[in-house]
């Protein structure tokens, strides 16, 4: 969350640039149809918690629905990184990932509009739709001597030495041996829109997000492990509207 106080500056100074453009567009704020990209950043998530395509579609004057579909990286509260003595690093105990794929219907309402050239739409909203997850094996490199090494996913009635962990597994190794979960999502946001072309949008939203599966979902074999998924998010989008 730190890394926000970086960030937020270049928004505004985005769209505070984008106001001494000369085009036909400036002021004009009535369009019908939007299409918004995101990156998310979670209480349940890493650096970059996951991705979103928006496409939405004006009711009237203060009111819109909309599609979307979200791709998240799940992790547990009680996931901690190390270092290996090779300068690799692993998660000690994780014997799964979960990938959220979410496909949501929702409803905006739009509390404040911008004045001509200036000022911040605020918004208020809400989602809701399924959840199918992805729950792909953690798979770790791991000294069975001095010098012989495995790599595989991460068991711990077997790998219960963690200084012999040197690193995890190449990217996507054991995709194939993934399962799958069902379950539902629900969320709630108030969005703040930047920039002064109706042709584009780049805002932020911040929400509340509650997700819950049919199965409780082993991330972490010897930990607490949940079914039911609540987190605090932000994201920051850029879009076109016509």
């Amino acid at each position: 969350m730190s890394r926000l106080k970086y960030i937020l500056p270049f928004i505004f100074i985005f769209s505070i640039t984008q106001s001494f453009g000369q085009r036909e567009d400036v002021g004009n704020y009535e369009y019908d149809k939007e299409y918004l990209f995101g990156v998310n950043k979670n209480t349940n998530g890493g650096l970059i918690g996951g991705f979103i395509f928006k496409a939405g579609t004006r009711i009237d004057d203060t009111q819109f629905s909309f599609w979307s579909i979200e791709l998240s990286n799940v992790k547990n509260q009680k996931e901690v990184r190390y270092n290996t003595v090779l300068g690799n690093s692993y998660i000690f105990g994780k014997s799964n990932y979960l990938y959220s794929i979410r496909p949501q219907y929702g409803r905006e309402l739009i509390l404040f509009k911008k004045a001509p050239n200036q000022g911040v739409q605020v918004s208020v909203l809400g989602a809701v739709g399924p959840t199918f997850g992805l729950i792909a094996p953690y798979y770790i490199e791991y000294a069975v001597n001095r010098v012989e090494t495995v790599t595989e996913q991460y068991d711990p009635e077997i790998h219960q030495s963690r200084y012999n962990i040197l690193g995890t597994g190449n990217l996507f190794e054991g995709l194939g041996q993934s399962e799958f979960a069902f379950g539902a999502n629900a969320k709630a946001a108030v969005s703040f829109e930047f920039g002064v072309f109706k042709s584009n949008v780049t805002g932020l939203e911040l929400g509340y997000m509650l997700e819950g599966f049919t199965k409780e979902i082993p991330l972490i074999p010897t930990a607490e492990n949940n079914q039911i998924f609540q987190s605090v998010y932000f994201t920051f989008f850029y879009g076109f509207r016509q």
